[in-house]
């Protein structure tokens, strides 16, 4: 690929960075398989894509709208049995410009649903706006645990895409209860998203039996130099490492990880926005060997995912990221709840949404709402070279997974 700049390849942030920065597809692609349940009549919908357009997050914005503009045109432009009309809007980098950009499409530009949101913070702050217009707001990328806090759920707030430790949990059980893995060294950037996956892995781990080496908490957006941090992890006579870094901080990373001479003898383990999309081309071969949890890989066996890269690499001229299939299974959804509901108020599409069951025909395999939030497979990654390109090759299957807390 072309040299990135710093700022391009900062907006290459993952999810679970960018969500807290404040931080029917059946193998044919075809209309709503297996959903369905309402009487049909159909209508107009107006669906507000919130998404960055420009800044830091940009590129993350690019994926998720690329997932649902492929989905609407796989399905004649339509949701259940309603013609759609979609207005993007720019959530920026910020919620001081996010939830202006929610306002806008609620009040002036009269839309139905609320799809998109990258940055945590953005949600949070939407999530009092579509509650007092009954609108539904399906989050499809922020991370947050607060988002879905099952003590605290708005009927109108749903997620189609991961709560951050959840991803880091399942990886920390796995380490400790199946691979006997003792003494991690746990590092991750110093800020909300960090936060909460350093704490939901080191009480996954430590609860299946293993133990914390040491930590840190590099400042976040600014760090550049790893090597102090590198070096107490050779010290500190850890086993394996894990961390937890998107876009340019994942790049300088994993790079430096090996240029130190720490990935022969100590394995690196991460959430999986550490290799996910454009960084791992950017990393190079210093990703190989990489082992990362994710619900999500462009490798995965199964009949509707093969067809929804064939027809993401056909139309983009590149593969899917998780943030493509995180969009592309919002359009799912919703489309589900709208031909159950044959309806576009909040209220109505919150109760379909709640008894769609599972969603067996997601390129990421079959997975549920739970608490209104994906319960999932998680899938442990190794990066390989395949056909003369970097790829996250699933290595386990870590079973359904809801969220941490």
């Amino acid at each position: 690929m072309a040299a990135l700049s710093r700022r391009q390849v900062l907006g290459l942030l993952g999810a679970a960075g960018a969500a807290t920065a404040l931080p029917g597809c059946g193998s044919s692609l075809s209309e709503n398989p297996g959903g369905g349940g309402g009487s049909g009549g159909g209508g107009a919908v107006k669906v507000g894509l919130v998404i960055p357009q420009s800044g830091t997050y940009a590129a993350l914005g690019t994926d998720l709208k690329r997932g649902w503009d492929l989905w609407l045109e796989r399905n004649g432009g339509k949701l259940g049995d309603f013609t759609v009309t979609t207005v993007t809007a720019d959530e920026g980098e910020t919620p001081q410009t996010g939830v202006p950009a929610v306002q806008k499409v609620l009040q002036s530009d009269g839309v139905n649903v609320v799809v998109g949101i990258v940055n945590s913070a953005t949600a949070l702050g939407s999530a009092p706006l579509v509650a007092e217009a009954k609108k539904l707001l399906l989050v499809s990328n922020a991370g947050a645990a607060a988002i879905t806090d099952p003590a605290k759920l708005s009927p109108y707030v749903w997620r189609t895409s991961f709560q951050n430790a959840q991803v880091a949990s399942v990886l920390g059980t796995y380490l400790g209860r199946e691979k006997k893995q003792d003494s991690v060294y746990v590092i991750a950037p110093d800020y909300a998203a960090g936060t909460e996956v350093v704490n939901g892995f080191t009480k996954a781990i430590q609860a299946a039996g293993g133990t914390v080496a040491g930590s840190a908490k590099p400042p976040f957006a600014t760090t550049t130099d790893y090597q102090p941090f590198l070096s107490g992890i050779r010290s500190s006579g850890a086993k394996a490492t894990f961390c937890f870094f998107s876009g340019a901080e994942a790049i300088a990373f994993v790079k430096q990880y090996q240029q130190f001479g720490l990935a022969g003898s100590i394995p690196l383990y991460g959430s999986g926005f550490l290799t996910e999309g454009k960084v791992l081309e950017a990393q190079g071969d210093a990703a190989l060997g990489v082992q990362t949890s994710l619900h999500y890989s462009d490798q995965l066996d199964n009949p509707a995912n093969k067809a929804f890269v064939e027809a993401y690499r056909a139309k983009y001229n590149e593969s899917p990221s998780c943030f493509s299939l995180q969009a592309w299974d919002s359009a799912n959804v919703l489309s589900r709840a709208l031909k159950a509901a044959n309806a576009v108020d909040g209220d109505s599409l919150a109760k379909a949404l709640g008894s769609i069951g599972s969603i067996d025909e997601s390129p990421r395999g079959p997975w549920t709402f739970e608490n209104q939030n994906p319960k999932q497979n998680m899938y442990l990654r190794t990066v390989q070279r395949k056909d003369g390109k970097l790829v996250n090759a699933i290595t386990t299957d870590l079973g359904p997974t809801g969220q941490f807390s």
